[in-house]
């Protein structure tokens, strides 16, 4: 026993070596749990910001006026005036994201319940922007119509409404950023883990050393083993940094539950991850063919895990094949800890699944290595 656990730490301490003699892997690491994470978390923007704006005003209303005064900055830029016949000239030049035209007698026909229409013209080439910031310029709009409505009618007795307050649960202001950075850390565990248990095996092949190995006293399980400790060590201690850090501190995203609890998950991820790397590392000859191997397996992984699409809104075949995927239970987990503070008591059942399945994982590649290694 006692030799074949310094055998697991020394073939373990040589991959993590060669890791950081290899340049590009090291730089990789460092770039998917750095840069990648937080442009992951500004690349979809919380809403609108700064959009630009214009404004055909024909009636000169108060009314359009006030609605006017009320597309303010960050959502908006400051408006403009521009008149009806610069529509489309300033809309092909891409000068405006939205142009809203008052027509004339509008506070007029408000006034007198008459409904009248106001034209919002879209550049939908900016798809961000026009499909969210339409939404808002009728908000805006409705708002301040119904405020000026009730200003108009306090003089003839108190108006009653009904107000409905609306709570925002673990992410009040619905900032998107918040998902996008813990969405991305996710992703990129998955992707660095396979990546590097499947080139450590690939490269013991491509130098020659696997078939030195398998002359020594050394076993088949011992080497799998090695590797995924080694490269599972290295995930965890970059995904600490990163979400500390790169997450926490950098990008100002608060952490709710326990950390040492959410890499508890982590480590158990990187279990399941890094015995599926292998797995594939054995079908693989060289990493062109693993590269591939990876594209098909982790894009499905990563866009049906439910880590930007609820699961519930996909079929349910698609739920029941993603039972077998790690990320899944992963995912779960991560937003529960991170996000609703749960404990361990709230999400155990998360756990001892993705813990069963990294078991399966392991055994079938086990299994498979050894008969790559005998081949």
């Amino acid at each position: 026993m006692k030799e074949s656990l310094r055998h697991i730490f020394s073939l373990g301490c040589k991959e993590i070596v060669g890791l950081f003699r290899d340049p590009l892997l090291v730089v990789l690491i460092i770039y998917a749990f750095s840069v990648n994470v937080y442009m992951g978390a500004k690349s979809v923007p919380d809403a609108i910001s700064n959009a630009a704006i214009a404004i055909v005003d024909e009636d000169g209303s108060a009314l359009s006026k006030r609605i006017g005064d009320a597309f303010i900055p960050p959502l908006f830029l400051k408006p403009e005036k521009i008149s009806r016949a610069d529509i489309d000239k300033v809309m092909d030049q891409g000068r405006y994201t939205f142009v809203v035209v008052f027509p004339p007698s509008f506070q007029e026909k408000v006034l007198a319940r008459d409904n009248p229409e106001v034209q919002v013209n879209v550049d939908a080439t900016r798809m961000s922007q026009a499909f969210t910031g339409n939404g808002y310029i009728q908000q805006i709009i409705n708002r301040e119509v119904n405020s000026f409505l009730g200003e108009e009618t306090q003089s003839d007795g108190p108006v009653y409404s009904a107000d409905i307050i609306i709570r925002n649960r673990f992410n009040p202001n619905l900032t998107k950023s918040w998902e996008g950075a813990v969405s991305e850390l996710v992703n990129n565990i998955a992707m660095i883990a396979l990546i590097l248990t499947g080139a450590a095996l690939i490269r013991e092949r491509e130098r020659g050393t696997l078939e030195h190995l398998m002359v020594t006293p050394v076993k088949p399980v011992e080497i799998m083993i090695s590797k995924i400790w080694s490269m599972s060590l290295v995930v965890l201690v970059v995904t600490g940094f990163s979400l500390f850090m790169v997450i926490h501190q950098f990008l100002s995203i608060p952490i709710a539950g326990s950390f040492w609890l959410f890499m508890l998950g982590v480590l158990i991820n990187l279990f399941a991850m890094t015995s599926l790397g292998i797995f594939l590392a054995c079908f693989a000859r060289d990493m062109p063919q693993l590269g591939i191997l990876m594209i098909l397996v982790l894009m499905p992984m990563q866009i049906l895990s439910g880590g930007t699409t609820s699961q519930a809104n996909m079929p349910e075949i698609i739920q029941f094949i993603m039972r077998f995927a790690p990320t899944t239970y992963f995912v779960e987990i991560s937003k529960a800890i991170l996000f609703r503070g749960a404990d361990f008591g709230l999400i155990w059942k998360s756990f001892v699944q993705m813990f069963l399945l990294g078991g399966v994982y392991f055994f079938i590649a086990l299994r498979r290595f050894r008969k790559s290694v005998a081949s």
